[in-house]
């Protein structure tokens, strides 16, 4: 079974650069505080990586 991530948005996208805002809305994320639950793979984690001051990430168990 594939691992999954859990992704919160814990900070504001206001004052940031373009592309990261469009990273932040490509992975699900819109407000903060939301939260979505993504499949573990490389491009994940580079978009992760992108913006990982504004988001908060943990394992995702069903």
């Amino acid at each position: 079974m594939a691992e999954k991530l859990l992704i919160k948005l814990v900070r504001s996208t206001i004052a940031t650069k373009p592309n990261q805002r469009a990273t932040v809305r490509s992975l699900g994320l819109r407000k903060i505080n939301s939260t979505v639950v993504q499949e573990d793979s490389p491009a994940i984690r580079g978009m992760i990586r992108t913006v990982a001051h504004l988001v908060e990430v943990t394992p995702y168990k069903e």
